[in-house]
């Protein structure tokens, strides 16, 4: 019998990374449906409920029939935006506003705005790690700068960002305030990349959506340096902010006419954004304060709670996150992966267990992160509390047995 030749699939295809985040999510099922319960602490899934406002909005919508909306998005949905930035100190004309499915789209157009194939974005590590994925979709090479634990993960100097700049980088790619550490970033600190963007004629993309989360003082957003304002690209999102992850509404704006011509070209070719949730999600941009203060207030709470819990874990190396409602901890493990693992795996404390991220997902350089692990801290404050305690035991059993 002759034997079939099956064709291969693509070089992109193989290269793309399963998610970090979720690889271990069918065990803790599994340990679900044995009677053991699991904090997950792995995924920034917020736990608080979405707003009734949403779904009474999704009620009024007067259609008769669900049609495309327009490629750049609803004119009231813009709108809508554009009066969210007002609220939040930046301007935006409406025709610089493309809605996109989610912020990951947002991100994917602004990465092929500006680069050809094998052209390169520095990204500074440990970063979100679907950019990796992104980057493999469009083509695009991510040069990563490591950041370290010691200094709770700011940036190197002006002149370090600067030895990584070739003639193949086409922008700057940052998350402030950071996923994954809750990293916020200083004025001085992005005071450095706008001068690099504007020696080396590069774009700065900024991934605000976490702006709202920042515990220790005012954030700053990049289009705060009008200096580069046909450079930045603002990146921006409703998930997080409005406890909104599924309806899948984000944003791409820049006063770059050709940068969101060119988005609004990639947003043709896929037709529209779901109708809808951009009509439902108006009247949360235009009072924005009104849904956000007690969401910030709540993870404020919660980061408290994780900082001062991890003071009592023997050997564990961490930072006060400034924002955002992650944190990379340092462990006293050779393997924060097989630690994971092992946690979810056979571990049980009082029938509990606590699923974890390891930090290796994080990192584009081979090595980084093998001794680290992200805590979202997404549970209320007394299951944090209790997440916390089932790690420091599940450590100090697990050294005893490994270490």
């Amino acid at each position: 019998m002759e034997t079939k030749v099956i064709p291969s699939i693509s070089n992109r295809a193989r290269s793309m990374q399963a998610s970090p985040l979720r690889k271990l999510a069918s065990i803790a099922e599994e340990r679900k449906k044995n009677g053991i319960k699991v904090y997950h602490l792995n995924i920034g899934q917020p736990d608080l409920p979405t707003d009734k406002v949403f779904y009474e909005q999704l009620l009024k919508i007067p259609q008769t029939t669900v049609a495309y909306a327009p490629s750049n998005g609803m004119p009231q949905t813009i709108k809508a935006w554009k009066k969210y930035f007002e609220n939040v100190g930046i301007q935006f004309d409406e025709k610089e506003i493309i809605v996109t499915q989610g912020g990951s789209e947002a991100i994917i157009f602004a990465m092929c705005s500006i680069c050809d194939v094998g052209e390169e974005i520095i990204v500074f590590e440990p970063f979100y790690t679907n950019y990796n994925g992104f980057a493999t979709l469009v083509d695009v090479k991510l040069v990563p700068i490591p950041l370290s634990i010691q200094n709770g993960f700011h940036l190197p100097s002006e002149e370090e960002i600067e030895k990584y700049i070739t003639p193949k980088t086409k922008g700057i790619l940052i998350t402030n305030p950071s996923n994954p550490t809750g990293t916020v970033y200083s004025k001085e600190e992005l005071q450095r990349l706008v001068n690099l963007v504007q020696k080396y004629n590069l774009f700065l993309l900024s991934d605000e959506v976490y702006r709202e989360f920042a515990y220790e003082g005012k954030f700053i957003s990049v289009m705060e340096f009008p200096e580069i304002s046909q450079q930045t690209i603002l990146l921006d999102s409703a998930s997080k902010r409005f406890n909104l992850c599924g309806a899948r509404i984000g944003v791409l704006a820049s006063h770059n006419e050709e940068v969101v011509q060119s988005a609004f070209k990639f947003g043709m070719a896929r037709l529209s954004v779901a109708t809808i949730e951009q009509l439902a999600i108006i009247p949360m941009l235009e009072d924005p304060f009104r849904f956000t203060t007690p969401i910030v207030e709540e993870f404020r709470r919660r980061r408290d709670v994780v900082y001062e819990s991890l003071s009592e874990i023997p050997g564990v190396t961490y930072y006060k996150p400034e924002g955002a409602f992650y944190i990379v901890i340092g462990l006293p493990v050779k393997d924060s992966e097989h630690f994971a693992r092992w946690l979810i795996e056979e571990f049980e404390y009082n029938k509990e267990t606590v699923l974890l991220a390891p930090a290796q997902g994080f990192y584009a350089t081979s090595g980084k992160g093998t001794n680290e692990v992200r805590l979202a801290f997404m549970l209320n404050v007394d299951d944090m509390k209790k997440s916390l305690k089932i790690i420091a035991i599940a450590l100090e059993e697990y050294l005893k047995k490994f270490n």
